[in-house]
């Protein structure tokens, strides 16, 4: 397993304005938390942390996080195996602003996200026309420290229109556990859609034009005088 390096300095004061002194200063804030012990607020070069993470995926790898203590006579720093546990991001420029890491046992399981690595391409997409659907990216795994895959290889060359891959199908690497359903589909080859053709008119047939519906006008039942108009005298016989 490559040992991956990062040091870190202890840290003195909490809050927004030093927050924003450390990064302005090069540095980014973080905490290490530990088992039955009090976490560490510890400061990290923001150029080695950036190295790390262009080449390295942070959710699945251990750091052998190096914390400088200047209170020790001889200030040697004191290498913890760790994993990320969150990182913080600004929500307008999405650069890092937080680290959290979290101690771990090598000698004991833990579960991390391994993400799926394709080979292949299959006869379903390359020579059936079919699309291939890939539904899960990652899978949830426990293993020891020591035997965290990089990925997990699934080889998909002999894969054919309206056929998946499962979980259970896949042959994970010894000493790795996977913890989701073994019946989820990992990847899907689907059948292309289907356009249906605009229906044609019947030879003969005219399209209706909407009916009209006309509001009907009431009509009184007798019909009111003009206005002006007087009544004739009645001429007696």
């Amino acid at each position: 397993m490559e040992e991956i390096v990062l040091e870190a300095e202890l840290r003195e004061g909490k809050g927004r304005a030093k927050a924003k002194d450390l990064r302005e200063s090069g540095y980014l804030p973080g905490v290490v938390y530990f088992h039955g012990q009090d976490a560490l607020s510890v400061k990290i070069s923001r150029s080695a942390l950036l190295k790390l993470v262009h080449q390295h995926r942070l959710e699945s790898i251990i750091i052998n996080l190096k914390i400088k203590d200047d209170k020790l006579e001889n200030k040697k720093s004191k290498g913890r195996p760790c994993l990320v546990k969150e990182v913080q991001y600004d929500p307008v420029r999405e650069d890092i602003i937080h680290i959290d890491f979290n101690e771990i046992s090598l000698t004991e399981a833990i579960k991390v996200n391994v993400p799926i690595q394709i080979k292949g391409e299959a006869i379903g997409v390359k020579q059936e026309g079919g699309s291939l659907e890939h539904l899960l990216w990652e899978i949830e795994v426990e293993c020891l420290p020591t035997n965290i895959p990089k990925d997990i290889q699934v080889d998909i060359t002999a894969l054919k229109m309206g056929e998946a891959i499962h979980i259970k199908d896949i042959v994970f690497p010894e000493g790795v556990k996977p913890l989701n359903d073994l019946a989820a589909i990992v990847l899907h080859v689907a059948a292309p859609m289907k356009e249906e053709a605009p229906q044609e008119a019947i030879e003969g047939e005219t399209a209706k034009e909407p009916e009209v519906i006309k509001e009907k006008k009431e009509v009184p039942s007798e019909a009111a005088p003009a206005d002006g108009a007087k009544e004739k005298d009645k001429k007696p016989h």
